[in-house]
């Protein structure tokens, strides 16, 4: 139950880092996010808990590819938020993400990448 508590308290501190990065400086606070730190916390996560090298490798790999349809949301974001407030922009992100994801994992389906 300890490790339990540990891995939430350094992973919930790495989100509050960033919010708190963000709001001294926007570009900091947008450097520290975009690293891939959430990603990595797992990854030392799955393998202090003796998972399979495959099973860590195979996160890293289909983190890869679920990042890449999240993109345009970050460029969606900044020009709907004049227009349709802060919820409104965020909802119409998450379908910007859903549909970017769909036509992404339809597209790398092709090359015999099954992400969904």
């Amino acid at each position: 139950m300890a490790w339990l508590i540990t891995k939430y308290l350094l992973t919930s501190a790495v989100v509050i880092a960033v919010s708190e990065f963000a709001k001294r400086s926007d570009k900091l606070g947008a450097l520290i996010a975009a690293l891939p730190l959430v990603t990595l916390l797992a990854l030392v996560w799955l393998h202090v808990e003796n998972q399979s090298e495959q099973k860590i490798a195979n996160h890293a790999w289909y983190t890869f590819w679920y990042v890449v349809p999240t993109l345009p949301m970050f460029l969606a974001f900044p020009a709907l938020l004049p227009r349709l407030g802060f919820w409104g922009s965020l909802l119409a992100c998450i379908a910007v993400t859903i549909v970017s994801f769909g036509l992404f994992a339809l597209v790398v389906r092709r090359f015999g990448i099954e992400l969904l």
